[in-house]
């Protein structure tokens, strides 16, 4: 079956093989969804174990060409999880905590870098380029998981509101941290040494880039906010992330603070959170893609054999290192922030737990990273990334469940879920048969009214609007 799939994409045209090939990766990618539903894991793993099924060291489905010429999906997936990331930076969100949240996201984001930059560099003596890039790179988190398992326990109170908030803030750390990380990596290649340009470019860059990412998202606002179809709106804004990200690239800069600045100058201009739901319902193609081929590049047998130039140390140490170094890292980061800020004890003793996941934004910069950086040191880069995720994956959701638990957010005691007053208007102590009925009428007053999600909700919308829009058409061709 194997040999069949490869020897016919192989064997089809240009244009047919890569048609085919989206349709085997998409197809591959949902079928491995199933599997790790049942086991209550993200869709991202199963995205990333789906590449590597249909990489060269299973199946070998997807010709080489195809993958090379889907460079641009991390830049494409980046700018739409960046522009969506924007609409949690809502003045009214950041006004009350925003100065606790960024103190515990600076301790939490670089004492994870600093853990694996002690490790990689001056313990096991890898190249300093990697480790300086490996080092940024640890201070992502990934927000899907967490999220997911908030909305699956109905969790809420100061901690989910505190990890909600860092983890937004996490991912703008980590780009800096990585832009920072990328110049010096290069300068150190290059033979060319440090200078105080070599820190303060790509500082600079990414101002400009945020201040270009401002200037799209007005400009979103203006061609936007008169719209009042919603299939337009959605064609704009998608062309105008297009189009911020093609600037990005011809000049080498990663689209993710721009795109954020776009969607958080849009949601405080507008409010309006409806594009955002649309934006969601559209991507998930385009980034299963993209997790996807990042399992196609993944690259298992480096991690059994010696790291070459980057150190005499095999990448699988390497992948374990980080990984646990990582965890350390997030969690004495996030203790000592939430103490430094005075949060409660539950907050101090468990955010650590729930930022544990690492997937979407740090796979799309170590793509970035591996295609700046080339050769070994590239592709190594990019393996570590890929196997650490998925490992990140499979016990995050756990770890954030556990989290909320120990941090009393959500209960399984029904008493807890949904309190009624235990005596009637008389004082006479109501029946167990009573407290249970009103306790299950108090949640079902707390249920959506609909089973259908406010993505998918937009997109109807907008079809049945176009739908309406070709009544007169349709109506005037039967007359015919």
């Amino acid at each position: 079956m194997s040999n069949f799939l490869s020897d016919f994409l192989s064997g089809q045209s240009g244009s047919a093989a890569v048609i085919f090939s989206i349709a085997v990766m998409l197809l591959a990618g949902f079928l491995m969804t199933r599997v790790t539903k049942r086991l209550k894991l993200p869709n991202v793993t199963g995205y990333i174990l789906a590449g590597i099924l249909l990489g060269p060291y299973c199946l070998n489905a997807v010709p080489d060409f195809v993958v090379e010429g889907a460079g641009f999906l991390p830049d494409i997936a980046l700018a739409f999880i960046a522009f969506s990331a924007g609409q949690y930076f809502r003045r009214e969100t950041l006004r009350g905590n925003g100065c606790k949240v960024l103190v515990v996201t600076l301790f939490e984001s670089l004492a994870a870098s600093v853990l694996v930059f002690v490790l990689t560099d001056c313990i096991l003596g890898l190249d300093l380029a990697f480790s300086a890039v490996l080092a940024a790179l640890a201070a992502a988190t990934a927000p899907a998981s967490t999220m997911m398992t908030i909305r699956q326990t109905g969790a809420k109170g100061d901690f989910v509101d505190t990890l909600l908030q860092v983890v937004a803030l996490d991912d703008v750390v980590g780009l800096v941290a990585y832009s920072v990380a990328i110049a010096v990596a290069l300068a150190s290649v290059s033979g060319a040494g440090f200078q105080v340009s070599t820190l303060a470019l790509p500082i600079l860059q990414n101002l400009l880039v945020m201040a270009l990412g401002g200037l799209f998202g007005l400009v979103m606002k203006w061609t936007i906010q008169n719209r009042h179809s919603s299939d337009n709106r959605l064609i704009i804004a998608v062309a105008l992330l297009f189009s911020f990200c093609g600037i990005c690239a011809a000049v080498d800069i990663s689209p993710l603070l721009g795109c954020m600045a776009m969607g958080t100058v849009y949601i405080n201009l507008t409010q309006d959170d409806k594009l955002f739901k649309q934006l969601g319902y559209f991507s998930p193609p385009l980034l299963l893609l993209f997790f996807v081929r990042s399992g196609l590049s993944f690259d298992l047998g480096a991690l059994l054999t010696p790291a070459g130039s980057i150190g005499p140390t095999p990448l699988l140490a390497v992948g374990v290192g980080y990984f646990a170094a990582r965890l350390i890292g997030k969690y004495l980061g996030a203790f000592f922030g939430c103490l430094s800020v005075h949060k409660s004890p539950k907050v101090r003793n468990y955010l650590g737990l729930a930022l544990v996941p690492q997937a979407g934004v740090a796979i799309g910069l170590a793509a970035l990273g591996a295609r700046t950086l080339g050769g070994e040191t590239g592709s190594a880069l990019e393996t570590i990334i890929l196997a650490s995720s998925v490992l990140y994956e499979l016990i995050g959701p756990g770890c954030a469940k556990l989290a909320l638990y120990l941090s009393g957010s959500y209960s399984n005691q029904l008493e807890e879920i949904a309190p009624v007053e235990e005596t009637d208007a008389q004082g006479e102590p109501k029946t167990q048969l009573e407290l249970l009925i009103e306790r299950i009428q108090k949640i079902q007053e707390e249920l959506p009214s609909h089973a259908v999600s406010e993505e998918e909700r937009a997109f109807t919308e907008a079809a049945e609007e176009q739908y309406r829009a070709t009544v007169p058409f349709r109506m005037g061709f039967r007359g015919r």
